[in-house]
C-alpha cells in the first residue's frame, strides 16, 4: 500500500535606540517597522493553520516513512506539491482550490519489485466557503474532490476517483482547532485495480506565537472500506514564518508516529519537512 498524505524557529531582531525626551523614551521607526513585520508574519502563520484561508500559498512537503514490507526494510519518500488558490465568486463567498501532486520514490514496498519513482494520482479539492465566519466564529467549506489518474506504473492504482470534501474550524486567540475530511470512490479502472472507497480524516490543533512560530498536532488517517484497514499517522510539526527579501516563507520540521497501518505498511517513526511560499494580497 502506498499512502499519500492530503500537515528551528527564527525571530525578528531589531536595533532600538532610546533618546531621552522630557523623561519619555522615544523608539526609532526601525523598531516600529520590525514590530509591524512580526505582527504581519504572525497573521500569515495563523492563516496557514486554516486550510481554506483567503491566501495564495504553495507548500512543498517532503515526507519520509519506513518499515514497509514483510521484513520491515521497505522505505518511501515523497514530496507533495500543494498549491492553494482562493477565488472570489461574489461578495460573500470564496472558492478555494487545493491541489495535491505527489512525487514518489520508494524501495522494498513489494517483495522482489525493487524500487520505483514517479508521480502519484493528483487529488483536486474545491471548497465553497463563506468569506466571513459564522456568528459563533466557525469557518467552514464544502465541495467536490476529484482524483486524476496520473499515477506512474507501480506507484498507485491509476484510477479516476470522485467524492465530497469538507472542513470546519475555529480560531480564537493563538489557537486553531478543527478538522478536514473527504471520501473518494473510484469511477474507472475497477476491473483492473479493484474498487476504491476511502475516507480521509484530518483533525488538527495549532498554536501560533506572536513571533510567527506555529506548533501543530494532527492525524491524517485513512480508512479503506474495501480492505477494512486503517492508516493512522500522528504528526507534530513546528513551523516558522520568515521573510527572504520581501518574500514570506514558512519552514516546518516535524516527526510522525504510525499508530496503525495495514499489514506490510509503514511502521514506527517518520519525518516531515515543509517549505511554503506565501503570496498575500
Amino acid at each position: 500500500m502506498t499512502p499519500f498524505t492530503h500537515l528551528a524557529t527564527a525571530g525578528i531582531l531589531a536595533l532600538t535606540v532610546v533618546v531621552p525626551n522630557h523623561g519619555h523614551a522615544q523608539v526609532t521607526s526601525g523598531a516600529t517597522e520590525a514590530g509591524e513585520q512580526a505582527d504581519n508574519s504572525a497573521d500569515l502563520a495563523k492563516k496557514l493553520s486554516n486550510p481554506i484561508a483567503n491566501l495564495i500559498s504553495v507548500p512543498l512537503q517532503y515526507n519520509y516513512n519506513d518499515g514497509y514490507g514483510a521484513d520491515g526494510q521497505g522505505q518511501q519518500s515523497y514530496v507533495n506539491i500543494q498549491p492553494v488558490i482562493p477565488i472570489s465568486i461574489g461578495p460573500s463567498w470564496n472558492l478555494i482550490s487545493r491541489t495535491i501532486i505527489p512525487v514518489v520514490d520508494q524501495d522494498g514496498l513489494v517483495p522482489g519489485a525493487g524500487s520505483q519513482s514517479g508521480v502519484g494520482n493528483v487529488l483536486q479539492s474545491f471548497f465553497f466557503s463563506p468569506k466571513e465566519p459564522t456568528k459563533g466564529g466557525y469557518i467552514w467549506g464544502v465541495g467536490p474532490v476529484i482524483q486524476f489518474p496520473t499515477a506512474s506504473d507501480d506507484i498507485a492504482p491509476d484510477q479516476w476517483g470522485a467524492g465530497l470534501t469538507g472542513v470546519v474550524l475555529k480560531q480564537k486567540g493563538p489557537w486553531t482547532v478543527g478538522g478536514l475530511a473527504n471520501h473518494v470512490w473510484s469511477v474507472s479502472g475497477e476491473d483492473e485495480y479493484g474498487k476504491q472507497s476511502a475516507t480521509f480524516l484530518q483533525p488538527f490543533l495549532s498554536y501560533t506565537t506572536p513571533k510567527a512560530t506555529s506548533f501543530t498536532l494532527n492525524t491524517e488517517s485513512t480508512y479503506n472500506w474495501e480492505t477494512e484497514e486503517w492508516s493512522v499517522p500522528i504528526n507534530f510539526v513546528v513551523s516558522q514564518v520568515v521573510k527572504i527579501g520581501k518574500q514570506p516563507v514558512q519552514f516546518g520540521l516535524g516527526a510522525r508516529y504510525w499508530a496503525d497501518s495495514p499489514e506490510g505498511g509503514p511502521d514506527g517513526w517518520g519525518a516531515r519537512f515543509q517549505v511554503t511560499f506565501l503570496f498575500p494580497k
